[in-house]
């Protein structure tokens, strides 16, 4: 007689499931496409090999910028870096937090439904941190470097933990940037005693003892613990890792040293991928594959400080074959790795061309759990879910990329227009040295389908294509979102180079634009 109602509970609680996924994003630092041994990596990345088995890879999926800040802050938000008050570059460790204008964060969107959420890794948003009175001074040997003015012994204001997160375990920026700290909760866990450099002259505060080859470890060690605690508690939980590699200081640990025959940086890919294989092991042990949607992506396209030529001497090449790198407008920029699994949700070793970017990531999640985004809410993101069941491939409206020194480039189908005659970037022609060559046309329009590698700029046979792109980019400006609602503002007026606001009228005459 109680078999009916069992069944409707049972019922229920496969629904409840359903619509309350855990989610996890595990985003690399410095990460080519061609970095990966399925995109033909020569170095193993067996766990990255096995999500896109179990999964979908998409072959089109792009972060926001081709450097890291901006990047974070785009997945974080939903909403394009060049809104925010960053408008090139990246931040330091010491900068001031770069949320500060009423952004909905992800994990902020998913704690009014529920979910517990933490950020275990790389930050690199920026922290308020207390200031002391005057400057001080190491306990030990020389002071040295930026951050001696930080007052490490209380909180800092307007982290993970202010902006939505349940809890934290991070690195303030780079792992080649000062202070050499660790906080938990927005707290300094060890007051930093030394001067030290992780990396090239970046001197700065530091916790004796710590090394840049521990971090990841500790990451992974954190991660674990985060989703077996999670597990127990019984409540659906985020997880976002952001790693601190392959970024310099390219430092994997000993037991990676060697392993790869390609050198360090092929060891610091196996021990990245390591990580990811860890994550799913504590998954698979706690009986949670099934319930949890698991994104690997990541923030920019690989650093030549990697040694290109030296790889490409074991056939490995990190861009594949895009053009460009870490900085550029060009695909190699900010084309990246972007795996889904969802096991009984995304079929198996699937794959999808559609173009995707880590914006999307906060509206897919919040139609994945079947909850409304707020007018205000991931501006800029567009949901991909119905790509992941197999349900529409509908092509992803413009998207727009951004370089470090703040070029723009929007894509719409097979088509790209960047804005500038270089790579904005760090390739050649660099951007001074292509401002300055007249030869040079000042726009690049290429067609990705035929020409992925962008080897031929088709702006002077389709002047047609360049006006339709520059206004499509104009009006994306002036709404301050991608997608329908209400217009939102940006956080300043855009820069441009004096040169295209010449050029193209509409540009010039937006509001929102000012001249570089």
């Amino acid at each position: 007689m109680f078999r009916p109602f069992l069944i409707l509970l049972l019922a229920l609680a496969s629904s409840l499931t359903a619509a309350t996924p855990n989610v996890i994003v595990i985003l690399a630092d410095d990460m080519g496409i061609g970095d990966v041994s399925h995109n033909g990596g020569k170095a193993p990345t067996p766990h990255l090999d096995r999500l896109a088995k179990e999964g979908m890879r998409f072959t089109d999926g792009h972060s926001a910028s081709s450097v890291c800040t901006p990047t974070r802050y785009a997945l974080v938000t939903g909403r394009y870096n060049w809104r925010s008050p960053l408008k090139k570059g990246v931040l330091g460790g010491p900068s001031p937090t770069l949320i500060r204008n009423g952004e909905t964060t992800i994990a902020a969107f998913l704690g009014k439904h529920g979910y517990h959420s933490t950020v275990i890794g790389k930050w690199h948003l920026g922290l308020d941190w207390a200031k002391l009175p005057k400057k001080g001074e190491a306990a030990e040997g020389p002071t040295k470097g930026a951050g001696w003015d930080i007052d490490f012994s209380k909180k800092a204001s307007n982290g993970p933990t202010d902006l939505g997160f349940s809890e934290d375990f991070l690195f303030p920026a780079s792992l080649d940037m000062a202070p050499y700290v660790y906080l938990r909760n927005d707290e300094v866990i060890e007051q930093p005693t030394i001067s030290a450099t992780f990396w090239s002259n970046r001197w700065g505060p530091a916790v004796k003892g710590m090394e840049p080859e521990q971090c990841l470890p500790d990451f992974a060690r954190e991660a674990r613990a985060f989703i077996g605690g999670a597990a127990e508690a019984g409540k659906p939980f985020f997880l976002y890792l952001p790693l601190t590699s392959p970024h310099t200081p390219i430092t994997p640990s000993e037991r990676f040293q060697g392993k790869s025959h390609l050198g360090p940086y092929g060891d610091f890919l196996m021990e990245t991928d390591w990580v990811v294989g860890e994550v799913m092991t504590e998954l698979d042990e706690r009986k949670l594959a099934e319930d949890t949607l698991l994104i690997f992506t990541t923030d920019n396209g690989c650093s030549p400080q990697a040694k290109f030529e030296d790889l490409a001497k074991h056939d490995h090449h990190p861009s594949g074959n895009l053009r460009g790198h870490k900085a550029d407008i060009y695909e190699g920029g900010h084309r990246v790795p972007f795996l889904v699994r969802w096991p009984g949700k995304v079929a198996a070793t699937s794959t999808s061309d559609r173009t995707i970017c880590q914006t999307d990531i906060f509206a897919t999640v919040a139609e994945a759990i079947s909850q409304p985004l707020g007018e205000a809410d991931a501006p800029d993101s567009v949901s991909f879910l119905p790509t992941l069941t197999g349900a529409d491939q509908q092509a992803r409206p413009a998207t727009v990329h951004h370089s470090i020194n703040g070029s723009f480039a929007i894509r719409k189908g097979p088509w790209k227009l960047c804005l500038c005659p270089g790579s904005g970037g760090w390739s050649d022609p660099k951007p001074n040295q292509a401002w300055k060559n007249k030869e040079l046309p000042r726009v690049q329009l290429f067609e990705l389908t035929e020409d992925l590698g962008e080897t031929k700029n088709l702006e002077a046979e389709h002047p047609d294509k360049v006006e339709e792109l520059v206004q499509e980019l104009v009006t994306l400006i002036n709404n301050g979102r991608t997608t329908p609602g209400p217009n939102q503002a940006n956080h300043g007026q855009i820069p441009f180079h004096p040169g295209l606001l010449e050029r193209f009228p509409a540009l010039a005459k937006s509001e929102e634009v000012k001249a570089q």
